[in-house]
């Protein structure tokens, strides 16, 4: 039954996509808030080639850090502001795209729906359930909108095996692999105003746990429809401490629901950058390659075969067309990726593994009341 809502689902969302046209007429109007994630490099490099959203404004308070990116990317100097409010006010925006530290997310995204301005934030939601609760209230309150981005939202191989996994073409899911991470953040080099934060337990709300370990829960949950497990049980550990005194730098959590188990490996000790994933069905295997194809092997098949994945809809294939299209109406952001009901669940998970890895207990999960 389950599986069914789920393609009923990503086949309504897709004909969504479809019917929709591949840019909308009016470019939204966004305003970056914080500097301070190095995720905005990618927006500012792909924003003179977009035609669905226009710059409008960016709040940082560090002028320096400021001055840094004015001169990197040859941006106008009046685009710039200290104060979130006021340029808010002045600039008008129809959304808010967060490149501060996830602690950060709450305070900016409540203050952007006071204005009724939606919020695209970075992964993951929040630092703390708290957090994401209030989240979860603000935007119902001011009616307004707020997405997370992952970079694997917009891979076609992830929506291929989701696709594969809920037409039934690989049986009953029964285990889901996920790996995510890379060589460590200092270690990939990382520019100095991001990985303070981003090693600080607090402002990240944990070290590989959460930068990576948000992926694999977001899938998952969709993969799920939603659904809430029953329990995380989760090992953290830091093989690095010279390098990460406050956090960890590796950690394995076993999410259980009542006919399937799913295994995420966020770590920041892979001897190189990965984001792939591995669905175990009752009639065959998939594993996600790179961002574009997927190997599938079937029961009875000799071997697994490589095939390129379809190319996403032209609304699911960039975070600023999917932001243009859920702003304009054309997607629903229900259920999804990207979507705040998904991504209160990930943050449930998220927190049952900090608190599990601290603790060597496994925590029970319950649906949150609504």
């Amino acid at each position: 039954m389950a599986a069914v809502r789920i393609a009923s689902a990503l086949v309504l969302s897709a004909a969504l996509a479809i019917a929709a046209p591949s840019q909308s007429a009016t470019p939204v109007r966004v305003v970056i808030v914080g500097l301070v994630h190095g995720h905005v490099q990618g927006f500012l490099q792909n924003l003179p080639r977009s035609k669905d959203a226009t710059l409008v404004g960016i709040v940082e308070p560090d002028t320096t850090l400021a001055a840094k990116y004015e001169k990197q990317y040859s941006l106008d100097h009046s685009l710039f502001h200290t104060d979130l409010d006021e340029a808010l006010s002045s600039t008008h925006p129809d959304a808010v795209l967060v490149y501060t530290t996830i602690l950060d997310h709450r305070r900016v995204i409540e203050a952007a729906a006071k204005m009724g301005i939606s919020s695209m934030v970075e992964k993951p939601l929040s630092t703390t359930m708290e957090d994401a609760i209030a989240i979860r209230d603000a935007a119902r309150f001011h009616h307004v909108h707020v997405l997370v981005n992952y970079e694997t939202t917009w891979y076609a191989s992830n929506a291929d095996a989701l696709q594969k996994a809920t037409q039934g073409v690989l049986g009953e899911i029964r285990k889901v692999v996920v790996h995510d991470g890379h060589e460590g953040p200092k270690e990939i080099g990382v520019g100095p105003e991001w990985l303070p934060w981003l090693t600080d337990p607090k402002r990240n709300g944990a070290g590989a746990l959460f930068d990576f370990g948000c992926y694999g829960a977001d899938l998952v949950t969709v993969l799920m429809h939603g659904e809430t497990p029953l329990s995380v049980t989760a090992v953290s550990q830091t093989d690095k401490p010279d390098i990460y005194p406050h956090v960890e730098d590796d950690s394995t959590v076993i999410i259980r629901y009542p006919k399937m188990q799913a295994v995420l490996m966020p770590s920041w000790n892979w001897s190189f950058g990965r984001k792939d994933m591995e669905l175990y069905g009752t009639n065959g295997i998939l594993t996600t390659v790179g961002a574009a194809s997927v190997r599938v092997r079937h029961h009875g098949d000799n071997e697994e075969k490589l095939a390129p994945s379809p190319a996403l809809p032209a609304r699911q294939a960039t975070s600023l067309g999917y932001l243009a299209a859920v702003l304009h109406g054309e997607v629903r952001d229900q259920g999804d990726l990207s979507a705040l009901d998904t991504n209160i669940v990930v943050m449930q998970i998220l927190d049952a593994a900090r608190t599990s890895a601290a603790t060597g207990r496994t925590v029970t999960l319950h649906p949150l009341p609504q």
